[in-house]
């Protein structure tokens, strides 16, 4: 079971600690922290650093979770995201190939030496490129993952644009690797600059970070890439100690993972407690993302984050539900003028409807081992919480809202303009209220 923190519950947590990238209920989790605190963390990168240190478990690099008071099984975790800043100076990405001979079934979660047969074996870096990675007791490289077509990007000091760069220059900060991933002291992960790929060269990129992963603790370890219905796909039935079946995943998984662009700074989320204390964790920052994540990985970042959470009680959801900033909404889910109301009740007068509707958005995250599942989960858990049948929740996203891809294969929003009335029964409707002005 969850270790319990005895001290006294406080304001603040300060963050600077990872997992082994295992997210375990029963390690101990940092805090207490009262129902209404702030977290500050530093992250680390996610995605290509760790998933090329074969001493991580998971694929990413997420922070110590911390221990919410009050938080108990079925309740939900109020996280609104007050900061998020960027503190690496370059990073690199590209879309990725898998060699089965490096890993025992899943090279996000078992990566082994094919020399020495040894699944999570420590490793150094030697040199430039993609065999830099190499086996402390064989010397030979390591590499689960092949970047079949990468870049190296800088970001300017204003935070708002990178550029991506030549071999030399790729080559050059490799040299320094983690001082420009700006890693953090307790990072153990081999940055992914050390591959120094160019082969995008002279594009211009626009800066909109956001956390990749956010949520609570599942309540059985699960490494922490795989905390979602598509990623944790892979864990079904696998060949390595942290497999899982179909309704194990479906009972235990919180979908912290999501890859969503939208789970920025002003957002607020609301993520299911599965485990006593909650144990709200993060990283994997990207400093930008188109809908989707169509290469597979996007520009991982250090960076720092501030959240304030809060307990919910009595959350009838079993994932998360966002509240986006306006502008990240879909057009036809943004909130209605006042110009917008007064023609539509002068409208509903004249044809005898004598109630009109008073409506906020909500986006609620379905995931799945393929996005058509995703879709249907995310459709269902709508109706669930707020009430309704499927076929509304259809209506209502067609007509006022959309379907948004959070990540390929499986991750992704229902968002829609929902009934006041229903948010209010399902303890959201102040939250909306407060994100919209309403």
């Amino acid at each position: 079971m969850t270790s319990i923190p005895v001290k006294t519950a406080k304001r603040s947590v300060v963050v600077d600690g990872f997992t082994n990238s295992i997210l375990d209920p029963d390690e101990s989790m940092l805090g207490p922290l009262q129902s209404g605190g702030t977290i500050i963390a530093n992250t680390a990168p996610g995605c290509w650093g760790p998933m090329i240190t074969p001493r991580l478990r998971g694929g990413h690099e997420v922070t110590k979770p911390v221990y919410i008071e009050g938080a108990e099984i079925g309740d939900g975790i109020v996280i609104r995201i007050r900061d998020i800043t960027v503190t690496s100076l370059a990073t690199a990405s590209g879309n990725d190939s898998v060699s089965n001979v490096y890993c025992l079934g899943d090279p996000f979660v078992a990566a082994k030496c094919p020399t020495c047969d040894e699944v999570w074996p420590e490793t150094h870096i030697e040199g430039v490129g993609q065999d830099s990675v190499r086996c402390n007791k064989c010397g030979n490289p390591i590499k689960p993952f092949h970047m079949e077509h990468g870049y190296t990007v800088v970001f300017a000091e204003t935070q708002d644009v990178g550029v991506t760069l030549h071999q030399t220059a790729a080559e050059r900060i490799a040299k320094d690797a983690n001082h420009y991933a700006s890693l953090p002291d307790q990072s153990v992960q081999h940055s992914i600059l050390n591959y120094a790929p160019a082969d995008l060269v002279g594009a211009i990129v626009r800066m909109r970070p956001f956390l990749g992963q956010l949520g609570t603790t599942p309540s059985k370890a699960i490494p922490d890439s795989h905390n979602a219905g598509d990623f944790g796909s892979f864990l079904i039935g696998a060949p390595h100690p942290y497999a899982l079946s179909q309704e194990e995943l479906l009972q235990h998984k919180t979908d912290g993972h999501m890859d969503i662009d939208a789970v920025r700074a002003g957002a607020v989320l609301v993520c299911p407690v599965k485990v006593q204390g909650a144990g709200v964790y993060m990283g994997d920052m990207h400093a930008s993302q188109g809908d989707g994540e169509i290469a597979g990985h996007t520009m991982d970042v250090a960076g720092s984050a501030t959240l304030q959470v809060e307990v919910m009680k009595n959350y009838n959801n079993d994932g998360p539900v966002l509240f986006p900033l306006v502008e990240d909404l879909p057009p036809l889910a943004k909130p209605f003028s006042t110009e917008e109301k007064k023609r539509a009740a002068k409208l509903a007068e004249q044809w005898g409807v004598t109630e009109v509707e008073e409506v906020a958005p909500i986006s609620v995250i379905g995931t799945a081992a393929n996005m058509n599942d995703a879709i249907a989960n995310g459709l269902k858990r709508a109706a669930k919480l707020l009430g309704m049948t499927v076929p509304e929740v259809k209506n209502r996203a067609t007509i006022n809202g959309g379907i948004e891809i959070g990540r390929d294969p499986g991750v992704i929003q229902v968002t829609f303009l929902a009934p006041l009335r229903a948010l209010d029964k399902a303890g959201l409707g102040d939250i909306a209220r407060q994100q919209y002005n309403l």
